[in-house]
């Protein structure tokens, strides 16, 4: 039988189409906006199918550069909820494939129309096509630690104030990419860590720890914050060797504000 969904997000879709029925899913070819809303869908529910994606690699690397969907990509794998693996030739369509049924996706600006079919034949046919083409692919490598991680470990080594603002600046921008004049994970990170008054040793120690950036990277990205004004530094003495920087607010209108509030008027400030 086939029929056609219209919704108006890709979780309607999933949830007309898969939520609580299949234990597999595979995702053929999606759109980046579409990897960004499975991945959001996902994160925050047990309810759905396995999802095996094979996506070109274009498209990943370029959703992957934002850090929030990346580290959230990265718990989910680790979880062992999604698989990322490289597409090596398009297909026509997006699509949804499970044991049950398959859906082809096409998505405008307010609505995702999908048309499903549930032809036992055809779904096992394409169902079988793509599991073999998905245990051919390429795994993806994504280099981006997983946010569950990120937040203990900061909470752990640098303090439970600065992941809190860490959390509130994540919610707050929405896309940490640091293009367009955004912010990053870096600077984010230095951000909260100036709002705190912690060392550049200790954030720049554990970015590299957890695997967000080198000391080198934390180190040149605080070089320019200071140079804008956003951060200041002042020297720590220390018993043996140079003494070490304390990461300040610079300009006065930061001090004082709230973690979303700060990240606004920096993003303001680097524009």
């Amino acid at each position: 039988m086939v029929s056609n969904l219209l919704e108006t997000d890709v979780e309607n879709v999933l949830d007309a189409a898969f939520a609580g029925d299949d234990e597999e899913l595979f995702v053929v070819d999606p759109s980046a906006e579409t990897i960004v809303s499975l991945v959001e869908v996902a994160i925050g529910r047990d309810d759905l199918p396995e999802m095996s994606m094979l996506v070109e690699e274009r498209t990943l690397k370029n959703v992957m550069e934002d850090f929030l969907v990346a580290s959230k990509a990265a718990d989910l794998v680790a979880d062992g909820e999604l698989d990322l693996r490289v597409l090596d030739e398009a297909v026509d369509n997006a699509l949804f494939v499970s044991a049950s049924r398959v859906v082809v996706l096409v998505s405008s600006d307010d609505h995702v129309a999908a048309l499903t079919s549930d032809d036992e034949e055809f779904v096992d046919e394409v169902f079988e096509t793509h599991s073999a083409a998905f245990e051919r692919a390429e795994t993806y490598g994504l280099r981006t630690p997983a946010i569950s991680r990120v937040r203990e470990s900061m909470a752990d080594e640098i303090g439970e104030a600065t992941r809190e603002d860490f959390d509130v600046v994540l919610d707050a921008i929405g896309s940490a990419r640091g293009d367009d004049g955004g912010l990053d994970e870096v600077t984010i990170s230095l951000l909260v860590a100036a709002k705190n008054d912690v060392l550049l040793y200790d954030i720049s120690k554990w970015g590299e720890d957890v695997g967000i950036a080198s000391k080198a990277t934390f180190s040149r990205t605080k070089t320019r914050l200071e140079d804008l004004g956003v951060i200041d530094t002042e020297k720590v003495p220390i018993d043996v060797g140079r003494p070490r920087l304390r990461l300040k607010l610079g300009d006065e209108r930061l001090r004082g504000l709230d973690a979303d509030e700060l990240a606004a008027e920096v993003v303001e400030m680097l524009a």
